[in-house]
């Protein structure tokens, strides 16, 4: 099974965790099925702010942190990585909020003047389970219109507006993926998308040139991790329907054929923390899915700690479950 996950932030890390442990490898007898032959990872690249903002300023370089983030989830040896990956210094001048596995992206890519090749170059040193492409090498940011007509720049703007979101946009307008994103895409048994942020993870990688046209052709089963909960100035109201709408919208055509949606009640301890950040969880409007022509598939999906997270081991098999079904 040839599998694309597509979007950015920490959904698309916690995706691609589960989901390695499916990858196969020559020469071991395989743990389950069905197994995947080809992992891809495709990242959004309009992170402005943190670690990320300050490379990419001071470097002209593509923001570094969602790569980051993927490489550790994809690494043979997760734990060691994730400590020295994402080690930040709490100190220094210069170096003060900046995570080590960014300046090693940013020192790779300094030294092979090409995003694309340092991100290789790392995945080799990491032996990860897949492969691993920024969505563009274009420097692109993110410009957002409000409901009520005011335009919004760059994604930490976005993330925090009070008033909902009408169109994003994404400037320069239309630039190109990798040839290997549609490649993956067009090979795919099975594509998903988040989850993440739906306006600055999600959306931009439909907004980039041929991405969303390749996924629309696929014969894959293409499925829409929905977020566990809605997000202020990003999703504040919006059900499963209007997740679906909303990238429906920027992709100018359908795409899903499936919503995964968690079933399991969040502690009141955790909906009473959302709540004072005026976020809860997303409603299951499953009749208004379901007339969008995608289907809602149901499940416990949750795992709890200081924030609501997906079990990325449960959702792997949801996901690859799926994509056999709709095979068979």
């Amino acid at each position: 099974m040839r599998v694309v996950a597509i979007g950015g932030g920490t959904g698309l890390a916690t995706v691609l965790r589960g989901l390695k442990h499916h990858v196969s490898e020559p020469g071991r007898p395989a743990q389950f099925r069905p197994e995947i032959t080809r992992l891809t990872a495709v990242v959004t690249v309009t992170d402005e702010g943190g670690s990320s903002g300050r490379l990419r300023r001071d470097f002209r370089i593509l923001p570094p942190g969602d790569i980051r983030n993927c490489l550790v989830a994809l690494a043979e040896d997760e734990q060691l990585l994730t400590q020295i990956f994402n080690y930040r210094f709490s100190r220094g001048h210069g170096l003060r909020g900046h995570s080590l596995g960014n300046l090693f992206l940013a020192a790779l890519t300094n030294f092979t003047h090409d995003f694309a090749k340092a991100v290789r170059l790392s995945s080799e040193v990491l032996a990860i389970r897949g492969e691993i492409f920024p969505a563009t090498l274009s420097d692109v940011h993110l410009e957002a219109t409000r409901k009520d007509g005011v335009v919004v720049r760059g994604e930490r703007a976005i993330t925090r507006t009070p008033v909902p979101i009408r169109r994003l946009r994404i400037l320069p307008h239309h630039p190109r993926p990798l040839p290997e994103t549609l490649e993956a895409i067009r090979r795919a048994d099975l594509i998903t998308l988040g989850p993440g942020s739906l306006y600055t993870s999600i959306a931009p990688n439909l907004l980039v040139k041929g991405i969303a046209q390749a996924i629309a052709r696929s014969r894959a089963a293409k499925v829409l991790v929905c977020n566990l909960m809605t997000q202020p100035g990003e999703s504040r109201g919006y059900t499963a329907a209007g997740h679906i709408q909303a990238l429906h919208t920027h992709a100018r055509r359908k795409l899903f054929d499936y919503i995964v949606l968690n079933t399991q009640p969040l502690s009141d301890e955790l909906l009473d923390r959302y709540a004072a950040e005026r976020a809860g969880p997303v409603a299951l409007d499953l009749d208004a899915v379901r007339r969008m022509g995608v289907k809602p598939v149901c499940a416990n999906l949750l795992l709890e700690d200081k924030v609501a997270r997906h079990d990325s081991r449960r959702l792997a098999r949801l996901l690859l479950l799926l994509a056999a079904q709709r095979g068979r």
